[in-house]
């Protein structure tokens, strides 16, 4: 029987490839467990990620045990996580407190955040786990830092538009996390790019528009990496830019939402189903429960560009918005 593995378990298993240590080695095993079609084709699969993680809750527990080195690990919350990353005094926690309930330390001197303070962003009616993390410079970076980056679904990169040195901000993050093996990127990799170094997807973000020697480095910036990232500038302190911070961050994280709508009943716009792009309709159905997609007889679909109704096939591609009505 094929396996017929869902693109969010192909992406925890990209995450595992990835791994560094042993905590993000564990959490993309046990995202892949969750995620792995239950039925006879891949019971052996299973087996053989339970056996893995086992493996490495003893490993852990070992080095827990002996006391050797130090990290760091935030679980994952919402529709997806991004970190924020930067030099130093950039605004990150300023930024993470005005789009958050988190009450981060912020200051005006440098190295004030020490750990990594996560916060739940609101967009519409979803929830993504931002989360703020110590400057990143040649001179010192903590060393769970890159760890944590490595195991987010994106990045946001953080610079001072109204200091002197906005573009070298922006080329030592990324100097420094490539140098971690991490490659900050537009789009999604290819696949046939190497798997030693993780590719995020990362949205460049401007902070201290609201200031008046921002302006003519937001034209130089712009027209340096408008082709290279996605790129917006903000202000954490007025506001200004904030509201769609938050549809980029959604756009970032290359999800869509799914409503479910039972047969004879309203949809259920309350609880949206977040999966990757590029979902089909069997994806949908084993999220609503790990036994609809086998038992399926036909589907139904209202959205932006159907007829209300309209029935569709198991292949269909999710749309953002979706309400989809099984038929079991």
């Amino acid at each position: 029987m094929p396996a017929n593995l869902t693109p969010q378990y192909l992406e925890a298993e990209q995450r595992y490839r990835e791994a560094q240590t042993l905590q993000e080695k564990l959490s993309a095993l046990k995202e892949m467990l969750a995620t792995i079609p239950k039925h006879k084709g891949t019971e052996k699969l299973q087996a053989d990620i339970k056996r893995r993680i086992a493996r490495l809750k003893d490993e852990l527990e070992k080095k827990k045990k002996q006391k050797r080195g130090f990290t760091l690990y935030v679980e994952r919350e919402g529709a997806g996580q991004v970190t924020l990353v930067g030099g130093p005094n950039v605004g990150k926690s300023q930024l993470l407190t005005a789009v958050t309930h988190a009450t981060p330390e912020v200051a005006d001197y440098p190295f004030t955040t020490r750990v990594p303070q996560p916060g739940m962003m609101t967009y519409q009616d979803v929830q993504i786990q931002l989360v703020d993390l110590p400057p990143i410079c040649a001179e010192y970076m903590e060393s769970w830092v890159p760890g944590l980056i490595r195991n987010a679904d994106a990045v946001l990169l953080l610079f001072d538009l109204s200091a002197s040195d906005p573009l070298e901000q922006i080329e030592n993050v990324r100097e420094q996390l490539y140098q971690r093996k991490i490659k900050l990127i537009a789009q999604s990799p290819a696949e046939s790019q190497s798997l030693s170094i993780a590719h995020k997807r990362t949205l460049l973000v401007g902070n201290k528009v609201d200031l008046p020697e921002a302006m003519e480095n937001l034209k130089i910036v712009n027209e340096l990496y408008s082709r290279t990232f996605p790129f917006l500038a903000i202000s954490a302190k007025t506001g200004e830019g904030l509201e769609m911070l938050k549809e980029m961050v959604f756009r970032l994280l290359n999800i869509v939402r799914v409503y479910s709508k039972p047969p004879g009943h309203k949809a259920e716009f309350d609880r949206p189903f977040i999966l990757k792009k590029g979902s089909n309709l069997l994806d949908f159905a084993k999220a609503v429960h790990k036994d609809f997609a086998e038992k399926l007889k036909f589907a139904r679909v209202w959205g932006a560009e159907k007829f209300d109704g309209q029935r569709i096939n198991r292949d269909y591609i999710l749309m953002d918005g979706d309400v989809i009505e099984l038929h079991i």
